[in-house]
């Protein structure tokens, strides 16, 4: 009988440890939950059995109501953690310890546009929520979502709590003024992209939110500004640049510029010809000026143009634009070349080895040259193997492809995955220090 009984009991004892665990909730922990996009995330997982297979997903909807999603496959140590600090995805999105892979590697649903680009459109309107979820198993990345072990929603703010954003209509100029929070003064910043040349703010917000007095200028396709690209007038740049300057809450004489593609261009004309202009940030620029002349008084820059002919569509109906560029670098085209060694000021040339939109590794190399062949000293270069086109500020997921807002169809930008976004984290960092180094 007592055989029985001591039987019995050994079928239904459990060890203290594992039963204890099994009672225990999974939990999924982000740090911080609330911060800055530009803020890297401390994410883990707890809770879970040991060698425990699960994937861990990524939820973001923008301001235009599309999903954006990523998942990745993971597996919990001997005590049932997971740390994406140290433990590596086996598939999914992305593959490696990658501590941000699940906002690197976001891209739209299957059902959305697949080549549209997550961008912080509206920067005050509410913060992008980022939903991070467990699911049991390792899952298809298009296969139904399994059981959910675990969720938390991040809060993902482009502008600090006390930053100011201030519409501007001032003479010509158009565009938005974020100011940090704070009597300053601030040093002070203009911010450019390409594409369209419209009104793009989260760069700059995240700026202000960091202590710089940033102007997001749009040059066309915003308001009353022309719609396209025709013709330049450095009047526009130079009235921009004058204001911010003269700002109260900044702190002058000079100011500086950053740039991207097209923005690049005009970031470097506007420090070779304004003497307000003290630093330029050139991130995936032309040596040259693209796209429509520029003028500034007597004086006319023609345009680098394009050939369509030359444009190649992939099988995948993809745009391949890296050769439309007429050569910068022929002497036929060299009246189209800025005149960056007449610049006083100091140069900042960001460029990803593998952007595929054009050649800005070897334009950034003969900007390079050109400044060395008068004497020059005043730039620091950044070339960044396996980065593409756009670099963003970090924690922007990568894409590979995204669609031309001049063309309206999808353009290959280049680059891949974890190369481009420690770029975008390596030259965010560099970019703050020669703002703050150059405006002193």
């Amino acid at each position: 009988m007592l055989w029985k009984i001591t039987s019995r009991a050994l079928r239904l004892w459990k060890p203290p440890s594992l039963y204890q665990h099994a009672l225990r909730p999974v939990s999924l922990s982000v740090y911080p939950q609330a911060g800055l996009a530009d803020e890297r995330l401390q994410i883990k997982v707890q809770g879970l059995s040991p060698r425990q297979q699960v994937t861990l997903r990524a939820l973001v909807v923008d301001d235009q109501d599309c999903l954006f999603d990523s998942c990745a496959h993971y597996e919990a140590d001997n005590s049932g953690l997971i740390d994406l600090e140290r433990d590596p995805s086996h598939g999914g999105d992305y593959s490696g310890v990658l501590p941000m892979g699940p906002l690197w590697s976001l891209s739209p649903s299957v059902m959305e546009k697949p080549y549209k680009r997550l961008e912080k459109m509206d920067v005050q309107k509410l913060p992008m929520v980022l939903e991070l979820l467990v699911h049991k198993g390792h899952l298809n990345p298009t296969a139904i979502p399994g059981e959910v072990t675990a969720r938390v929603k991040v809060h993902r703010l482009f502008c600090a709590p006390g930053v100011r954003r201030i519409r501007l209509r001032e003479g010509m100029v158009r565009g938005t003024l974020f100011l940090p929070p704070g009597e300053g003064p601030f040093p002070g910043v203009i911010d450019m992209f390409g594409d369209d040349g419209g009104l793009v703010e989260y760069r700059s917000s995240l700026l202000a939110s960091r202590g710089f007095a940033a102007l997001a200028l749009p040059y066309v396709a915003f308001e009353d500004l022309p719609p396209a690209m025709t013709e330049f007038h450095m009047d526009y740049f130079e009235q921009a640049a004058s204001f911010l300057a003269r700002y109260p809450k900044v702190r002058g004489p000079g100011v500086a510029v950053i740039g991207t593609g097209k923005g690049a261009d005009l970031a470097l004309s506007m420090i070779t010809f304004l003497p307000q202009v003290v630093a330029a940030v050139s991130i995936s620029g032309c040596c040259a000026n693209t796209a429509a002349s520029l003028r500034f008084r007597d004086f006319t820059m023609p345009a680098l143009r394009y050939n369509m002919n030359r444009v190649k569509i992939l099988d995948s109906a993809v745009f391949d634009v890296f050769e439309a560029l007429d050569d910068p670098l022929n002497p036929s085209n060299s009246q189209c070349l800025i005149p960056v060694e007449k610049a006083g000021g100091h140069f900042l040339f960001i460029v990803g080895e593998d952007d595929r939109n054009w050649k800005s590794s070897v334009y950034a190399k003969a900007l390079v040259h050109r400044l060395q062949e008068n004497g020059k000293e005043n730039f620091t270069l950044l070339s960044y193997p396996g980065a593409g086109h756009r670099i963003d500020p970090p924690c922007s997921p990568f894409c590979y492809t995204t669609i031309d807002r001049v063309l309206g169809v999808p353009i290959v930008g280049g680059g891949q995955l974890e190369a481009h976004c420690r770029a975008q984290e390596d030259s965010w960092v560099k970019i703050q220090d020669f703002l703050n180094l150059h405006l002193k």
